[in-house]
C-alpha cells in the first residue's frame, strides 16, 4: 500500500488540530491563578482592617469603662465625703443638745435641791417648845455653816430668855419656797411656813405666815451660810 502526498497532509492536519486544544489550555492555566491572586490580596487586606478596627474599638471600650469606673468612683467619694459630715454635723449637734439636754436637768435638780433645803429648815426653825429648847437649838444650826453656827448659837442663847417665860409654843407646815437668785452655784431661797404659836398671853393659838431667806452654797456641801427671817417667826419686826 502507497501512501499519497494527499495522505501525508490530511496526518499532519489532524496532528495540527490535536495539538491545537493544548496550546488554547496552556493560557487559561496560566491566567487563572492571576485572577486567584487578586481576591487574596482583597481578602488579606479587608481581615486586617477589620481586626485594626476591633482592636480600636476595643480600646475605646475600655477608655470609657475607664471613664466610667474613674467618674463612678469620684462620684461615691463624693458621696461618702458628704455623708461622712453630715454624719459628724449631726452628731456634734445632738451631743450638743445632750449636753444642754443634762445641764438644764442638772439646774432644774439643783434649785428643788435647794428650795427642799430650805423648806426643811424653815419648818424646823419655826418650831419651838419652852420645855425642850434644846431640840430646837440643835435644828436651828444644823446644816449651816461654821460662821453662821456661831451666829445662831448665841441669837438662840438671846431667843431663850424670850421664850421660856412666855411659855413658847409654836408648830409648823410648809408652804411653799422659790429660788430667788443662783449666782454660781450660791442660791438663794425664799420658804414661807404657816406657824400656830400659842403663849399665855395667846392661850387659844395665833396663826401667823414666817418667811425664811436662806443663802445656801452648793459649792460647799450645800451649807447654809446666812439666813434671815427668824425674828419674823417671833412675831418681831
Amino acid at each position: 500500500m502507497s501512501i499519497t502526498d494527499h495522505d501525508i497532509e490530511n496526518a499532519s492536519s489532524d496532528v495540527v488540530d490535536d495539538e491545537k486544544p493544548e496550546v488554547n489550555k496552556k493560557p487559561e492555566a496560566d491566567k487563572k491563578p492571576a485572577k486567584d491572586e487578586k481576591p487574596e490580596e482583597t481578602t488579606s487586606e479587608a481581615d486586617e482592617a477589620a481586626t485594626v478596627k476591633s482592636k480600636s474599638k476595643a480600646d475605646s471600650d475600655k477608655s470609657r469603662a475607664r471613664v466610667s469606673i474613674s467618674v463612678r468612683t469620684l462620684v461615691i467619694s463624693a458621696v461618702i465625703c458628704v455623708a461622712a459630715s453630715a454624719i459628724g454635723v449631726l452628731t456634734w449637734l445632738y451631743i450638743g443638745a445632750l449636753d444642754k439636754l443634762s445641764a438644764e436637768a442638772r439646774a432644774t435638780s439643783n434649785k428643788k435641791h435647794a428650795e427642799e433645803i430650805a423648806q426643811d429648815y424653815a419648818v424646823h426653825a419655826a418650831e419651838m417648845n419652852f420645855q425642850d429648847l434644846n431640840a430646837w437649838k440643835v435644828q436651828l444650826v444644823k446644816g449651816t455653816s461654821p460662821e453662821l453656827k456661831e451666829k445662831l448659837t448665841k441669837a438662840a442663847g438671846e431667843m431663850e430668855q424670850i421664850l421660856t417665860p412666855l411659855q413658847w409654843v409654836s408648830t409648823a407646815r410648809p408652804l411653799a419656797a422659790k429660788v430667788r437668785s443662783d449666782v454660781g452655784g450660791t442660791y438663794v431661797v425664799d420658804s414661807f411656813v404657816s406657824v400656830l404659836t400659842k403663849t399665855m398671853q395667846a392661850p387659844e393659838g395665833l396663826q401667823s405666815t414666817a418667811t425664811y431667806s436662806l443663802t445656801i452654797d452648793s459649792n460647799k456641801d450645800w451649807q447654809i451660810s446666812d439666813v434671815g427671817g427668824i425674828a419674823a417667826a417671833l412675831g418681831q419686826k
